[in-house]
Formats: structure tokens, C-alpha cells, sequence
């Protein structure tokens, strides 16, 4: 996932919203949105080359989402990240032993933002912070940096977001996801890639030859605990590949 923003409001009647961009090389083979074989409480896509996942949901509650921190000078990880969200949905353990687990090993990884939640709690950890932290309520953003990093891309998908908390329904959320518009070259920040790439990587939407927005997925969480995810599929230059929409 390179650009998630969401609403945490645990005592509304929709505590959760979830909008969110996942950006990779098109060759990279990958499974979209479903029941995972093995564990059919899984509702997830799937990294075929390394057996994670970048977003997804479990039983009694939980969600799992995961940003990778841009730096090109991060040694070679030893594990994948997508590791932490499978690892997460398909386990037992509470937030609070799974995050302490995650902090002990987080070495092995290359740089991360972890989002984990269940109904009545949403946390997030940095890799490269000393703890994770338990959210208050409210609108927050995360791309390739710390959380709510005013990135363009960030600032502009966090505005759209709350432009459309007050009829949060997957067409919105998903149009807001789609905004190809590159930042303008005054504003874009500098993460060590180059200024050709920082801008193709400044838009909410990526759509190249190579690397782009693999997924837009919606998510909707109702306060009886019902789920609805809606997930859309590109390929190169931003080609529609196909939706899936469950209701979970």
C-alpha cells in the first residue's frame, strides 16, 4: 500500500472508513480480493511472491493495513512486510501482543507503517518510531512516510475524504482514489528517487508502463459489525482489470 486515508470514529454509526491506493510493480504477481483457501476468515488480496497481503480483514473485528516507507538507503530486508498484515488476520493474538511482537522483530523488515484494528480499537506503528500508538478518533492519512506526512497526495486524498464522510458509499471512496492529477513541482517532496519519479509517484492514482496502482479498495464498517469491501484491479498505464465487492 503506498496511500491509505481513513475515519476512526468508534461511536459513530459507521466507525470506520477506509480508502486505499496499493502501488506496485505490475510484475509482481498478486491475487485480488477474496476468502483465502486456508483461512476462509480472511478476506484479503494476495502477494504470490511472498505470501502476505497489503490490506484485509479477519474474524471478530479485525483489519490489517500496511504502507512501505520510501528511502532508497534502507539496507535489504530479510523478511517481507506483507508478512505483518497476513500474519495479523489470520492469528489470534490481541493488538496489544501482536504490536509487541512486531516492535521486537521490526529490524528484520525494511521500513513500514502497520495499521491495526479490531472494533473497538485502531492502532498504528511506525518502524522507525520507538512505539505504536492507539488512535484517538479522527481523519488521518498514510503514504510512504510517517503518519499524516502533509505529502500533496496525502493532503489533497485526506480533504476528499471528509469531503464525503457524510455519504461514505464505495463509488465516492473509490473516485476520490482515482485522481491522477501529479503535484506540482513546487510542492513535491524529496525522498532521495529523483524528481522525475517523485512527481509520477505524487498523484493519489499511479498509472505507468512498469509501476502504478495495482488496487483501490473501499471499505465500510458498520457498527454491528458488518463489512463491506469493494476492491478494484489495474494494470499498466491504469487499465481496469476487474472488482470484486463483499460483503463480510
Amino acid at each position: 500500500m503506498c496511500l491509505i486515508v481513513f475515519a476512526w470514529r468508534p461511536d459513530h454509526a459507521q466507525p470506520l472508513i477506509v480508502a486505499a491506493n496499493r502501488d506496485e510493480f505490475y510484475a509482481r504477481p498478486s491475487l485480488p480480493l477474496a476468502p483465502w483457501p486456508e483461512a476462509p476468515h480472511v478476506h484479503a488480496g494476495r502477494d504470490l511472491e511472498a505470501g502476505g497481503t497489503w490490506l484485509g480483514l479477519g474474524a471478530h473485528g479485525r483489519f490489517a493495513a500496511l504502507t512501505n516507507i520510501r528511502d532508497p538507503g534502507q539496507p535489504p530486508a530479510q523478511r517481507s512486510r506483507g508478512g505483518l498484515v497476513a500474519g495479523f488476520l489470520t492469528g489470534e493474538l490481541s493488538i496489544d501482543d501482536y504490536l509487541a511482537d512486531v516492535v521486537e522483530r521490526s529490524a528484520q523488515y525494511a521500513g513500514f507503517n502497520l495499521l491495526l484494528g479490531n472494533a473497538n480499537e485502531l492502532w498504528h506503528f511506525n518502524a522507525r518510531d520507538p512505539e505504536p500508538v492507539m488512535l484517538p478518533p479522527g481523519v488521518y492519512g498514510l503514504s510512504n512516510a510517517g503518519l499524516d506526512t502533509p505529502w500533496p497526495k496525502l493532503l489533497k486524498a485526506k480533504a476528499a475524504l471528509n469531503a464525503v464522510l457524510d455519504d461514505p458509499q464505495p463509488e465516492r471512496l473509490l473516485a476520490l482514489l482515482a485522481d491522477a492529477q501529479p503535484a506540482p513541482e513546487a510542492e513535491l517532496p524529496d525522498t532521495g528517487v529523483g524528481r522525475a519519479t517523485e512527481s509520477l509517484l505524487s498523484s493519489v492514482f499511479i498509472a505507468s508502463q512498469s509501476y502504478g496502482t495495482r488496487a483501490s479498495t473501499a471499505l465500510i464498517v458498520q457498527a454491528d459489525g458488518t463489512r463491506r469491501i469493494v476492491e478494484r484491479s489495474f494494470g499498466p498505464f491504469g487499465g481496469h482489470l476487474g472488482e470484486v465487492d463483499l460483503s463480510v
